[in-house]
Formats: structure tokens, C-alpha cells, sequence
């Protein structure tokens, strides 16, 4: 069953959060879990989108993400492209996701905030980390090259600075 179309999704940042199927812990793995950052940031330097925030947890993940086309087009990039290479270069069998994501479009500022902070502490809220810093698979790791939060969002005292 395929997404719903969202109509012109390009250009507007989302907040999304996509299940494994079954939620399975299937990103447990750090095979699974470096694939998937591999996968994130080549389509990333293709410019399919914009990220600007990420984690990966065991049997989901959150972005915050810009798409430059359409949000189906960029999870489907994603997913798919995560799905092929776990099946051809690490051999899995089975099924990776559930069906579809879910997305929230980003309004302002204050939502920007609230989800970053949401993505940042996940990881230590289930235990999976001391610190937001320490978890190997999220956006807040130090040294993480991510796109700059979109100006349109940014309040207008960050605007002038």
C-alpha cells in the first residue's frame, strides 16, 4: 500500500519517524546502523534533501529533513536504499520496515526546537546513552555535518545576527 500523496511537499522541513516492521531492533546492530548512516548522507550529498537533524534508534528513526522534490520521494530514497544494500551487501532476509512514515511539517521556530530536542533525547531517555553526545547514531554527536536549519524558520533575532 502505497503513502498518501501529500501534494508539494519540496521545500518545507518535516519532522518524521519510520518503524521497522514489526519494530523489530533491527538498528541494535552497528552494521545495520553505519549502513543506514551511510545511506542518509549519500542521498544527502546527492541533494535529495536537506538534513538537519537525525537519530536512529533500534527499531525506528527521526529526521528533520527539507526535501528538495517531494517527501515520499526522499523516504522512499531512504527506505529503499537502505532495504536494497541491507539485503545485498549484508545478506538480510527479511522484512526492514513498516509500511508508510509519519510526518509532521515543521511551522516555526519553537516546533523546530521542540523536535530537535525530542531527536537529541531519545537515545538517553531509553538508556541507550549517558548523554544526548555519547550515542554513536544521532545528530547530536559532535563533528556531525548537517544542513543549516532553514531560514524561514529561524526567528527573526537570529535573522539579523
Amino acid at each position: 500500500m502505497a503513502a498518501s500523496p501529500r501534494g508539494n511537499t519540496g521545500l518545507a522541513t518535516y519532522f518524521i519517524t519510520a518503524a521497522t516492521f514489526q519494530k523489530h531492533s533491527l538498528f541494535q546492530s552497528d552494521r545495520m546502523s553505519k549502513l543506514f548512516l551511510e545511506v542518509l548522507f549519500h542521498y544527502r550529498s546527492q541533494q535529495k534533501y536537506l538534513l538537519h537533524e537525525f537519530v536512529i534508534m533500534p527499531d525506528h528513526f527521526h529526521l528533520l529533513i527539507t526535501p528538495t522534490l517531494t517527501l515520499e520521494r526522499a523516504l522512499q530514497l531512504i527506505k529503499g536504499g537502505f532495504s536494497f544494500r541491507a539485503k545485498r551487501e549484508l545478506g538480510f532476509g527479511g522484512e526492514i520496515w513498516e509500511k508508510s512514515f509519519h510526518d509532521r511539517r515543521v511551522r516555526d521556530w519553537e516546533e523546530y526546537c521542540a523536535f530537535r530536542q525530542y531527536i537529541h533525547s531519545n537515545p538517553v531517555k531509553k538508556r541507550l546513552a549517558g548523554s544526548a553526545e555519547e550515542f554513536p547514531y544521532s545528530s547530536a554527536r559532535p563533528g556531525m555535518a548537517l544542513d543549516a536549519v532553514p531560514q524561514r524558520l529561524k526567528p527573526s533575532s537570529l535573522l539579523a545576527v
